[in-house]
Parts: structure tokens; sequence; C-alpha cells
């Protein structure tokens, strides 16, 4: 493997207000940076500027110009990265409004990327939010792990030093999703560079 790490950006979904999700992404942030193939980065969707209202110029044909400027930051963040895991609850049997306006305001962004998730709920773990962000990342040219880290139950799963309290099997779940996403980051990182990626071509 390069000695060059990847560009993982770690997105916190949530941006209910008292939300948990900060305590899973920075919790997470943790071992994915120990894990050493990659240059890690959180960013929150509560500190980003994300209209409910789209522009009439579909995300796949638009410019930055488009874009509001307080999302542009991010923006530039998505399309330098390499990687993506995305930390979602689960509201009402999906996701958030807030990770479908983020999606949805961009395109070439997400295309022949790797997507892995974190997840939080009651009694799935936020796995029916997994399983519909998956079809809506299918749509944009990205590629989602097969494995991923759910959390049931959150609020018991947690200790007080925001860590979980079964370390041994979570540790284990974390390191299959990250060497899954590493593989699949390196080799599509690869595929990019020898053959820019042009589904529409």
């Amino acid at each position: 493997m390069s000695a060059t790490p990847l560009k993982l950006v770690v997105i916190l979904g949530s941006v209910r207000e008292g939300r948990f999700g900060e305590v899973v992404a920075n919790w997470f942030a943790g071992p994915a940076k120990e894990h050493g193939a990659f240059d890690v980065e959180v960013v929150d969707l509560a500190e980003t500027e994300l209209p409910l209202a789209l522009p009439a110029t579909p995300p796949a044909m638009a410019t930055e110009e488009l874009r509001p400027a307080g999302m542009l930051p991010l923006s530039a963040k998505l399309a330098a990265a390499d990687a993506f895991v995305v930390v979602t609850p689960e509201y009402n049997h999906s996701f958030p409004a807030s990770l479908k306006a983020l999606i949805d305001w961009h395109f070439t962004e997400w295309q022949a990327k790797p997507v892995g998730f974190v997840s939080y709920g009651a009694q799935s773990g936020g796995l029916r939010a997994v399983e519909q962000l998956r079809q809506v990342f299918a749509e944009l040219h990205a590629v989602t792990v097969r494995d991923g880290v759910a959390f049931p139950f959150y609020w018991e799963a947690f200790g007080e030093d925001g860590s979980p309290n079964d370390t041994d099997g979570t540790n284990g779940a974390v390191k299959v999703m990250l060497d899954e996403l590493a593989w699949w980051g390196r080799a599509l990182h690869e595929a990019r560079a020898k053959s820019p990626y042009s589904p529409q071509a």
C-alpha cells in the first residue's frame, strides 16, 4: 500500500438539537485515524449551510456559483476525498433531511468513491436508514462497502467517556469496515487517476 494516506471524510449527518451523533462521530474518528490508511477529517452538517430548496439547474450540471457560499468549503472537501463514512441516526425508519440535502446538492463529488456507514438508533441500530442511503449513493455512482458499524439502543451502548461499552466487538466491526474502505479507496483512487470517471461520456 502506498505511504500516501487516503483522504477520508466522516460526515456527521444529524443536525437535531441534543443529538447523540457528536459522540459517535468523535469516537469513530479515533480508530479511523489509528487504522493507518487514512487522513481523517470530520465534517459537521450542523455547521454547514444546507438549504432544502435546490436551484433549477440539476447538481450534475451545476457549478460552484449556484451553491451557497457557506457550503463551498465542504464541497471542496467532498471533491478532494477518496472515501466517506456517513454517521447517521434513524428517524422514522429513514435518514435525516440534512443528509439528503447534502447529497442532493452534489453529484460528481461522490462518483467512483467508496462510502461506509456508522449508524445508531433503537432496536434496528439505524440499519433501515443505511439501507435507504445505499440506494441513494448507488444512483450517484458511489460504491457502498458491505460491512458497517451499528449501535442498537445507542443510549446504552456508550460509556460516560464517549466510548462503546462493547470494545472488542465494536473495534472488530470498525476494522472490517475500514479495511474494505481502504481497499476500495485505493483501487478507485488509482482508477480515477488512470481514467477519469465520466458515466455521461
